[in-house]
């Protein structure tokens, strides 16, 4: 474990910020641009946001994102042909166990508001092995 033996919670507190937002995604008012601000940054004049995506270092990452594929099927990053990314959205988390979405860059370019798009592909996550996270701007992301 890399979080000096304190656990997971202070990314665990984190992601449970972000995905309470999610499910509640409503505008408010501009305020400090953090991870943990307490709602996802909209305004009237633009799509609703319903996702803060989220980059994700390991602890044994030496400082390159945790990338994971863009479908279900059974391939690893890397190898020809496969596509992966290092955006996610956080689905679920329970104590020190997160289940991410991958996201994947929008395929259509003519659509500057959207920057990704929800795959099916998902993985879980002992937090105990994620030392830091780097949140994008909050977006909209269809499909969800």
């Amino acid at each position: 474990m890399c979080n000096n033996n304190e656990g997971c919670k202070c990314i665990a507190d984190i992601l449970n910020t972000i995905n309470i937002l999610q499910n509640n995604a409503e505008c408010g008012e501009n305020i400090l641009n953090t991870c943990d601000r307490g709602f996802l940054g909209c305004s009237t004049t633009s799509l609703l946001c319903n996702t803060r995506p989220i980059m994700i270092y390991t602890c044994a990452g030496n400082g390159i994102p945790w990338s994971m594929p863009t479908t279900r099927e059974d391939v690893v990053c890397g190898d020809e042909g496969v596509v992966c990314s290092n955006v996610f959205r956080i689905e679920k988390i329970d104590g020190c166990c997160a289940t991410f979405r991958v996201l994947e860059p929008n395929p259509d370019t003519t659509e500057t508001n959207i920057p990704y798009v929800a795959t099916n592909s998902f993985f879980t996550m002992n937090l105990d092995c994620c030392c830091a996270l780097r949140c994008l701007n909050d977006t909209y992301v269809e499909c969800i």
